[in-house]
């Protein structure tokens, strides 16, 4: 493809390590600009902004790349990238690279994988990349690595019809990585304890705590995949009709009259 245009985003604030690592691998395939949030927006999902305006300034932290901070959520800046910021539609938006796993459930409350998302809805060939590491300061030349093999595939040779894939890196020099993972998102979910504390004034405040439970032990995995080292790569769809579930509900299901 000859100069495409690349939009990038992500969830952790314009000013992340991991996106400064993924516009440094953008820049080398293509016409780059970043629309990303002007703080960090991680577990905000598909929300977008309806009840206050949003504020977009340009800003100088990428050397040779146009960049925008949005006040808004990851999604709202995949918006108004495509309806305001760019003279076209972009050929591919990568969104990360998160700090922290979004394997499994963790998709859905992500903000990096919705805004790759509403750019996926819009018919844009999109990528979530995530590092198994929280830290602000993470070591981000394994995933650099990683990002540039992906987008070069995808360029090259397109997503499927979805145009998603959830790309999720171990935390681990690349001379440890196994390789790479086409996989299925495990099953598992978060079981969630509220901390409950008092605050100087007597009132009652609560801090959302929990753990993950993987009730998947299949091979064939993002969570399996991960834990041997894998490169996990997870095509991924909006559409959330659970299909197998029609023929039970016109089955069983006693709707002819009200």
């Amino acid at each position: 493809m000859n100069n495409p245009l690349i939009l990038v985003t992500n969830d952790d604030g314009i000013g992340a390590n991991g996106i400064r690592a993924l516009v440094e691998v953008a820049k080398e395939f293509g016409e780059t600009v970043v629309v990303a949030p002007d703080s960090p927006q991680s577990g905000m999902g598909h929300a977008i902004t309806l009840k206050k305006p949003l504020r977009l300034k340009e800003v100088s932290i990428f050397e040779n790349v146009k960049a925008f901070k949005c006040s808004g959520t990851p999604v709202d800046c995949v918006k108004i990238a495509v309806d305001v910021v760019l003279a076209r539609k972009p050929d591919l938006c990568v969104s990360g690279i998160n700090h922290g796993p979004n394997s499994s459930i963790n998709v859905v409350y992500s903000g990096t994988m919705s805004a790759a998302m509403e750019a996926a809805i819009e018919g844009i060939n999109s990528i979530g990349f995530s590092l198994l590491n929280f830290s602000a300061n993470a070591n981000m030349d394994t995933s650099k690595i990683v990002a540039r093999k992906i987008i070069e595939q995808t360029l090259k040779n397109n997503l499927p019809q979805q145009k998603l894939i959830n790309v999720n890196i171990p935390d681990v020099d690349v001379s440890l990585l196994q390789g790479f993972k086409i996989c299925r998102q495990a099953k598992g979910r978060w079981t969630e304890e509220f901390d409950k504390r008092t605050d100087p004034f007597g009132r009652d405040y609560y801090w959302l705590t929990g753990r993950y439970d993987c009730e998947d032990k299949g091979q064939d995995t993002d969570i399996w995949a991960l834990e041997h080292n894998y490169v996990s790569i997870v095509p991924v769809k909006h559409d959330l009709t659970e299909y197998e579930g029609l023929p039970f509900l016109n089955e069983h299901w006693q709707l002819d009259s009200l």
